[in-house]
């Protein structure tokens, strides 16, 4: 096993080894239980008194789905004229502008639903004051609201039957509280003292080799980089992401990050099996999730360290070959697991160019996307699940006779109804969207868009309908990474993707609960000889299934038009 191998393995290893003790944290937390970080009370009392919080209150999933929803439109407005008039407030040292409004409406949208997909460059298109106190902002609040989202979840299967599930704020809160900060000032020293910038200091100026004045952008990068993998946003504090050595400087960061945009999904699959106390369940679902990740991780994996065929042809050595679009400070095994953990996991982070990964490797990021539940973002990861789960249980309980149930709770028309919905949604957003940007690029010809059609794409053919389908799924799947072939910051790109990722972050999150708040309440039927149990490995299988021919039959038509033609015209 090459040294590459070693290092990915060992990552995985250690990302491991901290969600699991972090994931029986975070149960106790949320249970109201005693842990270490009880000192923090008081802290948090004085927030609930300034916010005039009472949590004593308890919410039923609709007053959850309401302070849910009000306090991210409240986001929106803010940031949204923020960045509109950025240019002429205050810690702008090196001069930039305001943004458009299309711009300033798909970034704040992208942020606000921990999407972060980026049509600026990060140095040049935002200042310091908005990078701080809108965008990293609005990476605390976006990850606190997802994982908040996935605590009424937990809180509707406690019990046997529940239809008061805990105070929405007191969750919100004790997410920023016990874990996105005080982990993120922790990543944040690391990175500081790794050499990212954490200053507030102007670009600097210095003389090249060839002689050429050159400028190098600074600013307070090294938090915004914390937060931006631990709650799974990606926005990159510059434009490349952490494929930029100030954001990434070397392969111990490379590794840090790579655990930090992991241990939390990981970790609130696990604290679902404690805090329902059903373990057996939470680790079933672990299971399932994580042979997905290797599943898409195998074959990325083979593809990158084979090199390309088309390069190979001009006398390049495979392994020069397959360092295309990558760092030489990370190598091609490390940048396919990334590109695979950033992926199933909504993070929409880079430290190579997915633009330039090999046709399949391609086809395994867009597939992570589209199936959106292997993990995924803070929270809303187990809610994807969640619409898998319901759905396998209501097929096994046509095939064995049974009204289908969950968790001693029957699973009726109301519930399948709104888990077919939201299971149609992700298709007929990625699907019409990809299908929009398809008839716009061939039918336009001259329309007045700030960005030609016609240029939109530096790739023709398969690869270039690969660019326009990724832009798409990265949207609804609240990633944010790219095919970076496509010029994106226009009108209808920016219009187009920040309606898709409103859709595609909110629905996922108010069907599941919608479900979960519906069941909760429903009298509980206790297990017998005939319980369908959903925490055994035939009912994995089940699920697996059910994942699999869902996205196949919904996806495949399209994989097959972008990256699998592509793969098949390449010569072999």
């Amino acid at each position: 096993m090459n040294t590459e191998i070693i290092g990915i393995v060992a990552t995985f290893l250690l990302t491991l080894a901290i969600a699991v003790p972090l994931g029986k944290y975070l149960a106790k937390v949320f249970a109201g239980e005693k842990v270490w970080t009880d000192f923090l009370q008081p802290f948090e009392s004085l927030i609930y008194k300034l916010s005039g919080i009472n949590i004593k209150e308890e919410m039923n999933w609709k007053k959850h789905l309401k302070a849910l929803l009000t306090l991210n439109f409240l986001w929106l407005i803010y940031g949204f004229f923020m960045l509109l008039g950025q240019g002429k407030l205050p810690l702008n040292p090196d001069g930039n502008l305001g943004m458009s409004a299309d711009l300033a409406f798909n970034t704040i949208i992208s942020f606000v639903a921990n999407c972060n997909l980026q049509h600026y460059s990060g140095e040049s298109g935002v200042t310091y004051l908005t990078q701080q106190f809108v965008l990293m902002f609005l990476q605390f609040v976006s990850a606190a609201t997802g994982i908040a989202a996935a605590v009424v979840l937990f809180k509707a299967f406690k019990d046997k039957t529940a239809i008061q599930l805990g105070n929405f704020w007191v969750f919100f809160v004790k997410s920023i509280t016990r874990l996105l900060l005080p982990i993120s000032i922790v990543i944040a020293l690391i990175l500081t003292f790794n050499g990212t910038p954490a200053s507030y200091d102007a670009k600097d100026q210095f003389i090249s080799v060839q002689g050429d004045t050159v400028n190098v952008s600074r600013g307070p990068a090294a938090q915004m980089i914390a937060i931006k993998h631990l709650g799974t946003n990606g926005g990159g504090y510059f434009g490349v992401n952490s494929a930029h050595p100030f954001e990434n400087p070397n392969y111990l960061t490379n590794m840090l990050e790579m655990i930090a945009q992991v241990i939390i999904p990981m970790a609130m699959v696990i604290a679902f099996g404690y805090f329902i106390g059903r373990r057996k369940l939470g680790w079933t679902i672990f299971g399932v999730m994580t042979i997905g990740l290797f599943m898409l991780l195998i074959p990325t994996l083979s593809a990158e360290l084979a090199g390309s065929t088309e390069l190979a042809k001009l006398g390049i050595s495979q392994t020069t070959g397959a360092m295309e679009g990558k760092e030489v400070r990370f190598g091609p095994a490390a940048t396919a697991y990334w590109s695979t953990v950033t992926t199933i996991i909504s993070t929409g982070s880079v430290n190579g160019m997915h633009d330039s990964t090999m046709p399949l490797t391609g086809l395994w990021q867009l597939l992570a996307m589209m199936i959106n539940g292997f993990y995924g973002g803070c929270g809303v990861g187990l809610l994807n699940y969640f619409i898998y789960l319901i759905i396998a249980v209501f097929i096994s309980g046509l095939m064995v006779g049974r009204t289908p149930e969950f968790l001693g709770h029957k699973v009726e028309a109301r519930e399948i109804k709104i888990a077919a919905i939201i299971t149609l949604l992700s298709p007929l957003l990625i699907l019409g969207g990809t299908a929009i940007a398809s008839y716009v690029f061939n039918n336009s010809g001259d329309a007045n868009w700030t960005v030609q059609p016609k240029n939109w794409l530096n790739n023709p053919g398969f690869h270039g309908f690969s660019e326009m389908l990724y832009e798409v799924t990265s949207s609804n799947a609240n990633n944010g990474s790219g095919f970076e072939g496509l010029s994106d910051n226009n009108v209808f790109w920016n219009v187009l993707t920040g309606v898709i990722i409103f859709l595609g972050r909110f629905l996922p999150i108010i069907g599941p609960i919608a479900i979960a708040g519906l069941l909760g309440a429903k009298k509980y039927i206790p297990e017998s000889v005939g319980t369908l149990k959903v925490d055994t490995k035939t009912f994995a299988l089940m699920t697996f299934a059910v994942i699999l021919v869902l996205n196949a039959l919904s996806y495949f038509p399209a994989l097959a038009l972008g990256p699998l033609a592509e793969y098949f015209s390449m010569p072999h």
